[in-house]
């Protein structure tokens, strides 16, 4: 009986080890770690279980506004295994409200990085200043960082533009595109950077910077700003590194061979199927997709690529006012693409998730989909005006379904 007993335990034993070596193995595959620099490797796991979820760290308006649940969300983004959440705090305008949007997402950023010290939580600085930016002070150690004297003054919203009137008021009146040429927008766009690393942000998406670039052809605007950032985060980022990026609808921005973002985003652009109503495909060289588009060059950490490694996104862009109605240009069905996907059937947009996926790393092994977690719909559906990719439950009672479907993709392509 002894010798059974004694048989079983070591069976036991030797499965537990087989078990725990498996799960290392496993885990071994998918190395999240970096620290002043970013491996390929690194950046393509993490590309490969990205995620955009907006307003992620705005825990208030996401309970009273956007009927979400900042709990049901962590619990969300850790079942499925998200590694990379994009757009998780950002500003259009209304920079007045900076200042108490970093005080709420602070103890948001900590409860995540407690379930996940690996998630890496993505900021925006986009292509928009408004005048409200006058209510914010500059800071002295912006004044330091640009070898200035310290001056008692706000920013300045007028010295942020085009001055001959290019793209100014291109939002709406106070609201304008700002140029990356001027002194101004430069300490404004590294104050805003360095602000959300104080919190623990670790990546910036950039927007449309080609459109705040439109008078520097050898984008010396951006390389300073870029630079001053980078040894920011050098020193106070949580794991010493920024990862940055951009839409890049020419591809990228490469000076002398070397990349300026350490990867690169762009929307879908999704065709419409003309014989099949509410059908989407993608396609290579349809409008300014990125497919087989993004530039390579030396990487901000060190290494070289014949193509930046880019991730597509189910982008939001306003309501077309014709929704449902085959218009072309860059809308899919009259909506913008969230707003599409989140008007198909679950079942659809189920299966649509799995063809995105595929189709993008069959035809070109540098792009990613950006899974759809959090986006404001331009057109609702229902009572919905926002897509939670949530599972429904009594916390998130207008989640759309994909949580499953998403966490299968990913379980399947390890």
């Amino acid at each position: 009986m002894k010798n059974i007993i004694s048989a079983s335990v070591l069976l036991c034993t030797l499965l537990l080890s087989v078990t725990t070596a498996a799960d290392t193995a496993t885990a071994a595959e998918r190395d999240y770690s970096f620290d002043g620099k970013i491996s390929r490797t690194v950046l393509e796991n993490y590309l490969s279980r990205s995620i955009t979820f907006c307003e992620l760290l705005n825990g208030e308006r996401v309970k009273k506004q956007l009927r979400g649940s900042t709990e049901d969300n962590i619990r969300m983004l850790t079942n499925v295994g998200v590694k990379f959440a994009g757009r998780a705090i950002y500003m259009w305008g209304g920079e007045s409200r900076l200042d108490g949007l970093l005080e709420r997402a602070r103890p948001i950023v900590k409860k995540i990085h407690a379930a996940d010290p690996d998630m890496v939580l993505q900021a925006a600085a986009f292509e928009i200043v408004s005048k409200q930016v006058e209510t914010l002070k500059v800071p002295k150690w912006v004044f330091d960082e640009f070898d200035l004297d310290f001056e008692d003054r706000s920013f300045d919203y007028e010295a942020m533009l085009y001055s001959d009137g290019h793209r100014v008021n291109q939002w709406r009146t106070g609201s304008s595109v700002p140029d990356m040429s001027r002194l101004e927008t430069r300490m404004w766009f590294f104050c805003l950077t360095a602000r959300y690393i104080d919190i623990g942000v670790e990546a910036i998406h950039f927007g449309q910077v080609e459109i705040m670039d439109d008078r520097d052809t050898d984008h010396r605007g951006w390389r300073d700003m870029m630079a001053r950032v980078r040894k920011y985060a050098a020193k106070n980022a949580r794991r010493h590194f920024l990862l940055a990026d951009a839409h890049v609808p020419g591809g990228g921005i490469v000076h002398d061979g070397r990349l300026l973002f350490d990867f690169h985003s762009f929307p879908l652009r999704i065709d419409e199927v003309v014989t099949e109503p509410q059908k989407g495909v993608l396609k290579v060289g349809y409008l300014d997709s990125i497919f087989t588009r993004s530039k390579g060059g030396i990487t901000p950490s060190g290494w070289r690529c014949d193509s930046l490694p880019y991730i597509v996104e189910l982008d939001n862009f306003g309501s077309s006012r014709r929704p449902g109605q085959n218009i072309g240009m860059h809308y899919i069905w009259g909506y913008d693409e969230i707003c599409w996907f989140a008007h198909q059937p679950a079942e659809y947009r189920n299966f649509w998730l799995r063809y995105a996926w595929d189709w993008i790393r069959q035809h070109d092994p540098s792009g990613y989909l950006q899974m759809p977690g959090g986006r404001t719909l331009a057109d609702p559906v229902g009572d919905k005006n926002w897509y939670w990719a949530n599972t429904p439950s009594e916390a998130v009672p207008t989640g759309f379904g994909q949580e499953k479907t998403i966490k299968e993709i990913w379980t399947e392509h390890k």
